[in-house]
């Protein structure tokens, strides 16, 4: 696995090493022991997977403390734009967003420690993402930033007046509303 540092601090993207013949392709899509020499000590305990059609905007969620959740996110079909947005006060890259195409073509990855509203809007048909998460879902913990904040200025690389978003998705406030949850340490 190669892994990458992002300019935001704890945010990695992983490629894998495929091996590839005639047959097909063989790739370790994930392996503990080597993420934690990479510093990624996270434990997951549950997996979530989703479908959705193109234009598709799911985002931008994360879970409040003590049940914050640090995500891997994979592909398994087609292609999303993926956006993690960080919430953590004092970071150098605090209300700032990152994002990156994930295809099951590309197999790249993204690891999302806590402190991070995470999103995605979907590019091909239809996509297939996978995400663990190192803590269970908790409902009343469970918070969001809507995903058009002009302050964010997210370029979501789709239509604007094409995206389809959830009622759910529409009513959560913007970035400066709902992000006293997370201090930077580095």
């Amino acid at each position: 696995m190669n892994i990458t540092q992002t300019e935001f601090q704890g945010l990695v993207i992983i490629e894998p090493e495929v091996s590839e013949d005639a047959r097909g392709c063989f790739f370790e899509s994930y392996n503990r022991r080597t993420l934690e020499r990479a510093g990624i000590r996270t434990v997951f305990v549950q997996d979530n997977q989703s479908f959705s059609r193109h234009g598709v905007v799911r985002g931008l969620h994360f879970q409040a403390p003590p049940h914050a959740q640090a995500k891997l996110i994979r592909v398994l079909e087609g292609t999303v734009f993926d956006v993690a947005v960080d919430l953590r006060r004092g970071a150098p890259s605090f209300g700032k967003w990152f994002g990156m195409e994930l295809s099951a073509e590309n197999r790249r990855q993204l690891y999302i420690p806590q402190g991070f509203a995470h999103g995605f809007s979907v590019l091909s048909a239809q996509a297939v993402v996978l995400y663990k998460c190192d803590d269970f879902y908790h409902p009343s913990s469970e918070r969001g930033i809507r995903y058009n904040d002009p302050q964010l200025g997210i370029r979501w690389n789709i239509d604007d007046t094409q995206a389809v978003v959830s009622e759910k998705d529409l009513l959560l406030p913007p970035f400066e509303e709902d992000t006293d949850y997370f201090i930077f340490t580095p």
